[in-house]
């Protein structure tokens, strides 16, 4: 009879222990999928790819086991060899190879050149091949990046004592009304696909106080737009007893310094990789959403269209006014017109056509909505009647209420707009692992 007992020591070593200088002149084992190849006749190059970078290889004639020749590039290997430092190799430091091990070959050759340091290839094949795609060195840091910014979103929440949660994306309404919900036959029942956690994170406040959570969502829009998904990544939180709207900005002002700090530290190497340089998060402007279009169209002498709502121009044009005038990069536009934002907003007690909410732009795009949501339960209900709803599959919701909230409030951060955004990227496809829009459905 044998027993597991936990994790032992692998005798394989990452890249972050062979930048050890100990182990310099020692003999190391690794394990990765071949890179590149250069084949220089008698010494030749062989990179590997890891999990966390590039390592390179020397191989010489005569003193391995396994011939440059019969390596492939995407074969998965384990070399074995003396370590030694090399200031032109990645990191400054390579294998002398001596034993190589072949655990996976490939049976054709990639469809696109991966080991390249750019892929120069088209968004559409990118995403086409998208498991192919990804093993270049430079997409894969995308992702890298991305994971920081989840990364961030949690440890801060965790922070400020907010408690993660699952809820479900199978639901009998939708929380954002509107018929942009995916439909589905749920055992002969009617059910949509989750716009957002909206009622469920709203409910837990009553349990928790503070929530969160990291989770897809689902828009049945019929946008073709380089900004829109009809499934995304929400970084989504709730939390109780504020003293006012201006608590949840505050809070995701701490989000976006934690994050990027989080970055600077310990994202490096991807952020060199793509030449990201990190947005400024030490103060970011606040301006109410009728003034903002007011500043837009004195200084770019554009012509106010609709005074309910900010088009994509406005709100490029927003972020480049912040930009020009106070070098922000961020700016929270507020107190967006109530009849453009759900009944659960809370109403401005000054001016009830305005709501207590706000969005966040981002070098002039839209990646947070949140505000103060209405915790009263008769005012839940006049809002509903004076808009003409229907509070049929909402009744859990609405017990919620009944039974006693705290003020509270709330927002969404797209993750894949917010990453698009840091990297300087045109296409939200470009931070989506696997996108789905009017078009893809597949990988």
């Amino acid at each position: 009879m044998e027993f597991l007992t936990g994790l032992t020591p692998e005798e394989t070593l990452e890249l972050e222990e062979l930048l050890d200088a100990s182990r310099i002149g020692t003999e190391v084992r690794v394990r990765g999928a071949v890179h590149t190849i250069r084949d220089m006749g008698e010494l030749s190059f062989v990179v590997l790819r890891k999990r966390d970078g590039l390592l390179q290889c020397i191989f010489e004639e005569g003193t391995t086991n396994y011939a440059v020749k019969d390596l492939r590039e995407e074969m998965a290997v384990e070399i074995s060899g003396v370590l030694e430092e090399d200031a032109r190799a990645p990191h400054g430091i390579e294998i002398r190879a001596r034993e190589v091990k072949v655990f996976g070959r490939p049976y054709e050759a990639p469809p696109l050149p991966i080991g390249k340091w750019k892929l120069n290839t088209s968004l559409e094949a990118k995403l086409n091949y998208r498991s192919t795609a990804l093993r270049n060195v430079r997409e894969r840091a995308k992702f890298r990046i991305q994971e920081g910014i989840v990364r961030g979103f949690r440890d801060f929440l965790y922070s400020q004592h907010f408690t993660e949660i699952h809820t479900p994306k199978i639901g009998s309404k939708g929380a954002e009304g509107g018929s942009n919900v995916f439909k589905l036959d749920y055992f002969h029942r009617p059910a949509v696909l989750a716009q957002s956690p909206q009622f469920y994170k709203q409910m837990m406040v009553g349990v928790f106080e503070r929530v969160f959570e990291t989770a897809p969502v689902f828009r049945a829009e019929k946008h073709n737009t380089k900004r829109h998904l009809n499934e995304y990544t929400s970084l989504d939180f709730e939390m109780g007893y504020i003293s006012g709207f201006e608590d949840i900005m505050k809070m995701e002002t701490g989000f976006l310094q934690y994050t990027m700090k989080l970055l600077l530290e310990e994202y490096a190497e991807e952020l060199r990789i793509l030449g990201v340089t990190l947005p400024k998060t030490e103060q970011i402007p606040m301006v109410r959403f009728d003034r903002a279009k007011e500043l837009v169209a004195e200084k770019y002498n554009r012509k106010i269209r609709n005074p309910y709502d900010l088009e994509p121009e406005e709100e490029s044009l927003i972020g480049q006014y912040f930009k020009e005038e106070y070098d922000a990069d961020f700016v929270f536009v507020t107190h967006y017109p109530s009849k453009k934002r759900p009944f659960y907003a809370m109403d401005d007690p000054a001016d009830p056509t305005f709501t207590l909410s706000f969005d966040l732009l981002f070098h002039g795009l839209e990646i947070t909505t949140g505000g103060q949501r209405i915790h009263d339960y008769q005012q839940l209900l006049d809002k509903i009647e004076a808009r003409g709803m229907t509070t049929e599959g909402m009744e859990q919701y609405l017990d919620t209420f009944k039974y006693g909230m705290p003020p509270h409030g709330g927002l969404g951060i797209g993750m894949e707009r917010l990453t698009m955004k840091l990297l300087g990227e045109e296409n939200v496809r470009e931070a989506t692992l696997f996108p789905r829009d009017l078009s893809r459905l597949e990988p």
